[in-house]
């Protein structure tokens, strides 16, 4: 294998942004590539400013390039300008570190982080030369993986994998390159039986191995195994203790901008609060916390090697983790870093406290983004985010009076029985969090973020049929009439027509394998982008596939309609999933299960873990109260914590 960079830079004058395409970045490895090692590229199909911050793949870059049989490289969709560039030229798809071409490189995996990117992971194919149907590939082609919370069902993206990881990949990547290398060591002759070995590992969905049959209705028949080695059910793969894994040691630092530009540390993984639209807080059940000795050495090892003055404290929730006024504390107070400003991107407005506030503000403040995610009490309960009115009161409070001016607020607009009356409770909300503002400060204001609800797999709201785009609009105009009455409260919203063809793709089967591939031939590259995105190109493409948004996007769904992602398994047993669907359509909440006994949502099941309740007293009013007992942490005797889940959307 040798270098393009003598073919690539003669042509890097012509694009908008070349130092995307260069590497050189502080902490970039400079592999030794071998015949007896696996080769992998490690691809996000998103620009390099948006790929690179990302840890998943950072994580996996290092650990195997720490194995004695492997070697990763790093790569990201070029923008359109170089990808003409490319096609012009005759040059292929390469990667960042040495420059290699993309189709000499043993696997080519995918980080798939949102389904808009899909044409993406077609376009990089592609350029790599490398044939887009899985059916296609031959001895000399690399392998195509792909992983992420889109791989939880990978099904509209079937026909172009060789096959999907789902859950968390320390540990499976490795076992996966064992596979791959002796393959490799053995001339790659057998490519159905690495397949098929593939699948023998737990947590490795391989789509070729399955067959899917539809009803004379257009519904979900089944997808089952047609063959041997395939098991009836994928099960997620879930590392037990962070502790073992405190990955990334050496952040990447670019020599350019990225959207997150900072130093980023994983406090933990999962959530117990369950909130029932979030995805991510549903598949990375359990809570696993890191110990915060470790996070405390992993900031000031990264601040000291990076040169960052920045660190963001990562997870679905932040403001939980135990221990958490402590470690702020000592981060501002390492004079060894120089002044600090730390970031906590996932804050519960009921764990947010004036000492968390007052720590924070001891350095540069950052932006405080905080996520009721719905506008009334009454919605707040269906999608079971118990936050109260005076929840978020009191932590607005808590910024204002500790010197910041300006909030964001994330909401979701299109909830399962929402009213208008819920969607211009948003409005309302922000109006009060202004007016707390000004008690302190003339010009304080808070921006609304809205976006459209989009039901995920593997989440209570699954069976949900989502508002349509005219209806999504609508209630956008609801918003934008109240705000333009409102002083001091600016508002911000998702493009509703995205948040369809999301829709689409995420709840999808295989049959979007051809829509998603017509849209790409069309020219529908970067459609996460608003400058590219274009509904009507998968209006056309649904229309020519002979589908419609109605059936798969629009109608709710019955509970004994297969899903496409029912032999993939993230932990949860189908039926807790229905019941709390029927729970939130009856406005119950669930308390966080750190607080109380097992919910048996099966996340626990198969990894030997039991479950524990914190024999802390939960927060005076309920387990979702202030949380100011939950911040300080001392009282949480446990590691680790399993249960219900959620996310923090605005983060």
């Amino acid at each position: 294998m040798s270098s393009l960079w003598p073919e690539l830079e003669q042509f890097l004058g012509e694009v908008q942004k070349p130092a995307r395409y260069i590497g050189c970045e502080d902490g970039m490895l400079i592999p030794d590539h071998r015949p007896d090692k696996a080769a992998w590229l490690l691809v996000y199909p998103d620009t390099y400013e948006v790929g690179l911050p990302n840890q998943g793949l950072q994580i996996l870059y290092e650990i195997l390039n720490e194995r004695p049989d492997a070697v990763a490289e790093r790569s990201y969709a070029p923008w359109t300008d170089l990808a003409a560039v490319l096609r012009r030229e005759g040059l292929p798809l390469f990667s960042l570190d040495t420059h290699r071409a993309a189709g000499d490189f043993d696997v080519l995996a995918f980080n798939l982080s949102a389904e808009l990117v899909y044409t993406n992971l077609l376009e990089c194919l592609d350029l790599a030369g490398v044939p887009l149907h899985a059916a296609d590939r031959g001895a000399d082609d690399p392998l195509v993986l792909v992983g992420g919370h889109c791989a939880y069902n990978p099904e509209p993206i079937a026909d172009f994998v060789d096959a999907a990881v789902l859950g968390d990949g320390e540990e499976v990547v490795s076992e996966i390159n064992e596979l791959v290398a002796a393959w490799k060591r053995a001339g790659r002759i057998d490519r159905p039986g690495l397949l098929a070995d593939l699948a023998g590992i737990e947590g490795v969905y391989v789509p070729g191995l399955y067959e899917a049959t539809w009803h004379d209705d257009g519904t979900l028949a089944s997808v089952a195994p047609n063959h041997p080695a395939a098991p009836a059910e994928v099960p997620k793969r879930t590392v037990a203790d962070l502790a073992d894994w405190p990955y990334p040691r050496q952040q990447l630092v670019p020599l350019t901008e990225v959207v997150h530009d900072r130093l980023n540390v994983e406090v933990f993984r999962g959530c117990t609060r369950g909130c029932r639209f979030c995805q991510a807080g549903m598949i990375t059940r359990p809570v696993r916390e890191r110990p915060a000795e470790q996070v405390r050495t992993m900031v000031a090892d990264g601040l000291r090697r990076t040169g960052y003055d920045e660190v963001a404290l990562t997870s679905l929730s932040t403001a939980d983790f135990s221990g958490i006024e402590e470690v702020v504390a000592d981060t501002v107070s390492d004079d060894a870093c120089g002044q600090v400003s730390v970031s906590l991107p996932s804050l519960r407005v009921d764990a947010f406290t004036v000492g968390i506030a007052g720590q924070i503000q001891r350095a540069r403040r950052t932006g405080l983004t905080f996520a009721p995610e719905a506008g009334t009490w009454r919605m707040r309960q269906v999608i079971n985010k118990l936050i109260r009115e005076e929840d978020l009161y009191g932590a607005v409070e808590s910024a204002f009076s500790n010197g910041w001016r300006r909030v964001k607020l994330y909401f979701l607009t299109g909830l399962p029985t929402e009213t208008d009356e819920d969607t211009l409770g948003i409005v309302e909300l922000a109006k009060n969090c202004v007016e707390i503002g000004r008690r302190h400060h003339k010009g304080a204001s808070v921006t609304v973020s809205v976006g459209g609800f989009v039901p995920k797999p593997f989440t209570p709201f699954q069976w949900f049929g989502q508002n349509t785009e005219a209806e999504l609009r609508r209630k956008v105009g609801l918003l934008r009439d109240a705000a333009r009455k409102a002083r001091g409260v600016q508002l911000k919203w998702h493009d509703p027509r995205a948040s369809v063809v999301e829709g689409l793709l995420s709840r999808g089967d295989r049959r979007l394998g051809a829509v998603v591939e017509d849209v790409w031939r069309n020219g529908g590259v970067f459609q996460e982008w608003s400058e590219h995105f274009d509904l009507d190109l998968w209006l056309s493409a649904l229309e020519r596939a002979g589908l419609t948004l109605e059936d798969l996007v629009y109608r709710h769904r019955r509970e004994d309609e297969a899903l496409p992602w029912d032999h993939l398994s993230a932990g949860l047993h189908k039926d807790f999933l229905w019941q709390d669907w029927r729970d939130a359509l009856a406005e119950v909440g669930l308390e966080d299960c750190r607080w109380t006994p097992c919910y048996d949502c099966g996340a626990c099941t198969g990894y030997g873990i039991e479950h524990v309740v914190a024999s802390a007293v939960p927060p005076a009013g309920g387990s979702q109260g202030t949380g100011q007992e939950l911040a300080t942490g001392g009282e949480v005797p446990v590691k680790l914590l399993v249960g219900a889940g959620g996310r923090e959307a605005g983060s």
